[in-house]
C-alpha cells in the first residue's frame, strides 16, 4: 500500500480542501499601522535641523510645515497644544532645530515628525545686521533701566501711533474702554515699508511738540503698535533713528508691535514694552491690579477645585485607557489630521458644486422663450373669456331676484307710511309741526293738532290722568235668518 492509502478522500462529487497557507496575506490598513508602531517605537524621539517650507497655519489651531536640507525633506506637524510652546513662530525660510517622534500618515502612506520643540538655529544676516546694532545702541546707554521714564498711574489722554485700519487700533480702543474712560488721539501712519520709519517718526515728534493747552491735548502716555508678521514685515521698527527718535522723546512710550515672541530694537528702547497691542492697552491704564489680584484668586479658587476634577477625571481616564490598544492622542491624531484635510478640501468641492448648478441653470434657461409664456396668457385669457360667458347671464338672474325683493320690500315701507290713508289712525304734532310719540311729551292744556287722512283738527289735552272709557258699541242687528236651502224642508 503507497503513502496515499493513508489521505482520506470524500466523495467524489466533492473538491479537496485547499492547502493551508503559513503567509496569510496583510490589508492595506495592518501594513499601514504595523509600518506606524515601528516607526514610533524606533524613532520616538528625534533631533531634527532644517529649513522651514510650504508653512500652512490651519484654521483648526494646528501647524503643518515641511523641514528640508539640500538633499533630502520631511514633512511636519505641531499640534494645537504645542505651538503656544515653540520658542520661535514657524515661518518660511527660517532655519530651526525641532525634537519630536518619527510616525506616518496611512492615508498617504507617507512619514512625518510630529514637532513638540522649535528653536532657531542660528541668526541670518538680518539677525546678524540687528546684533551688531543692539551692540552699538548698548554701547551708548539707551537700554539702561534707571533712563525709562515711569508709566503715569492716571493718563487723561492716550495717544496710539498704528494703521487707522485693521483689527490692532480696534482691540486697543475696546480695551481702553473697557478699562478706563479716558481720550484717545490716534496718529495714523503706515506699519511695513520703506516709508513706514519716518512716519512713525514724525508722529512721536509731533506728538511730543503738543502743549498740555493745546487744542489738541499733549498725550500722557504714547503706544506704538503693529500686528503680528515675519521678520521682514517688522524690519521698520529696527531702524536705527527710529530708536533714537523714541530714546530721545519726552513723553513715556510703550512698544506693542508683534507677537509675544516678536522682538524689535524699539522694544529695548520704549520705556515699556508689551506683549500684544492689547497687553499695552492694559499697560496704559490703571485698575490693572486690582483687576489681577480679583483674577489671580478666583484663578486660585479654580484652580484648586478644576485641580480636583481634573485629577479625578485623569484617573478615570487613564483607567479606561488601559483598555485602548495606543494611547488617547495617538488615536484621535490621525483623525484630526484626516479632518485637517478634509477641510482643506471643502472649499474646492463648494466651488465646484456651486459650477454644477450654474451650468443646470444655464441648461434650463435656454429652453424659456416669450413663446411659453404667450400660450400660458392666451390660454388663461380664453378660460376668463369662458368664465365671462356663463357669469352674465347668471348676473342678471340674481339682478333679477334682488329686484323682485326689493319691490316687495318698497311695497311694505309704503304700507308703513302714515300718509297713507289708513282707518282709526292719526297723527299728534305740536305748536311747531313736530310729530309727537308719546304721552310723556305731552302737558296739560297744551294744543295739539290731529292729522287725519282727509284734514286736520285742533284740540288741547285735559290733563286727565285715565283715558275716558270707551263709548259702548252698539249691538249690531240680529242677522236675518238664511232661507233654507231649495228642495229642503224646515225640520221643526
Amino acid at each position: 500500500m503507497s503513502d496515499d492509502s493513508y489521505v482520506f478522500e470524500g466523495p467524489a462529487d466533492e473538491p479537496p480542501a485547499p492547502p493551508r497557507d503559513n503567509n496569510p496575506p496583510l490589508s492595506i490598513s495592518e501594513l499601514s499601522f504595523a509600518l506606524k508602531r515601528t516607526l514610533e517605537d524606533r524613532f520616538s524621539h528625534v533631533r531634527l535641523r532644517g529649513e522651514i517650507s510650504k508653512v500652512n497655519h490651519h484654521a483648526s489651531g494646528h501647524v503643518y510645515l515641511t523641514l528640508k536640507d539640500d538633499k533630502s525633506a520631511i514633512d511636519g506637524v505641531v499640534w494645537k497644544g504645542s505651538v503656544r510652546g515653540l520658542g520661535v513662530r514657524p515661518e518660511s525660510g527660517l532655519e530651526v532645530i525641532v525634537t519630536g517622534k518619527i510616525t506616518s500618515y496611512p492615508a498617504r502612506s507617507s512619514y512625518q515628525i510630529v514637532i513638540e520643540t522649535m528653536e532657531a538655529a542660528g541668526a541670518g544676516a538680518l539677525l546678524a545686521q540687528l546684533e551688531r546694532l543692539k551692540t552699538k545702541l548698548a554701547g551708548e546707554g539707551l537700554f539702561q533701566p534707571d533712563r525709562k521714564r515711569p508709566i503715569p498711574t492716571f493718563p487723561a489722554v492716550v495717544g496710539v501711533i498704528t494703521s487707522p485700519t485693521g483689527a490692532v487700533i480696534r482691540d486697543i480702543l475696546h480695551r481702553i474702554a473697557e478699562r478706563w474712560p479716558c481720550r484717545v488721539i490716534v496718529w495714523p501712519v503706515v506699519v511695513q515699508g520703506d516709508a513706514a520709519c519716518g512716519q512713525v517718526s514724525n508722529a512721536i515728534r509731533g506728538f511730543d511738540a503738543m502743549r498740555p493747552d493745546g487744542p489738541i491735548p499733549r498725550p500722557d502716555v504714547v503706544i506704538v503698535a503693529r500686528g503680528g508678521g515675519s521678520v521682514e514685515d517688522l524690519w521698520c521698527f529696527n531702524d536705527e533713528g527710529l530708536a533714537r527718535t523714541i530714546a530721545a522723546a519726552s513723553i513715556p512710550i510703550i512698544s506693542a508691535v508683534g507677537h509675544e515672541t516678536d522682538t524689535t530694537l524699539i522694544d529695548f528702547v520704549s520705556d515699556r514694552r508689551a506683549p500684544t497691542p492689547t497687553g499695552a492697552a492694559e499697560i496704559a491704564t490703571p485698575v490693572l491690579a486690582d483687576l489681577q489680584y480679583a483674577v489671580a484668586d478666583f484663578e486660585r479658587r479654580l484652580a484648586r477645585a478644576g485641580g480636583r476634577i481634573l485629577e479625578d477625571r485623569r484617573t478615570r481616564l487613564r483607567a479606561a485607557a488601559r483598555g485602548l490598544p495606543a494611547r488617547p492622542e495617538d488615536l484621535l491624531a490621525l483623525p484630526q489630521q484626516r479632518l485637517d484635510h478634509a477641510g482643506s478640501r471643502l472649499g474646492s468641492a463648494l466651488h465646484r458644486n456651486t459650477a454644477v448648478h450654474e451650468r443646470q441653470f444655464t441648461a434650463i434657461s435656454a429652453r424659456l422663450s416669450d413663446g411659453l409664456l404667450r400660450r400660458a396668457i392666451e390660454r388663461r385669457h380664453d378660460r376668463l373669456t369662458a368664465y365671462a360667458d356663463r357669469f352674465a347671464p347668471a348676473m342678471k338672474r340674481h339682478l333679477e331676484r334682488d329686484e323682485t325683493r326689493l319691490a316687495a320690500l318698497a311695497r311694505a315701507l309704503a304700507s308703513l307710511n302714515p300718509k297713507t290713508p289708513k282707518p282709526g289712525f292719526a297723527r299728534v304734532e305740536g305748536e311747531a309741526g313736530l310729530m309727537i310719540a308719546s304721552a310723556a311729551a305731552l302737558q296739560d292744556g297744551q294744543a295739539v293738532r290731529l292729522i287725519f287722512t282727509d284734514g286736520a283738527r285742533g284740540a288741547h289735552i285735559d290733563g286727565g290722568g285715565d283715558a275716558p272709557a270707551p263709548r259702548p258699541r252698539p249691538a249690531p242687528p240680529a242677522a236675518k235668518p238664511k232661507a233654507p236651502p231649495p228642495g229642503q224642508g224646515d225640520l221643526f
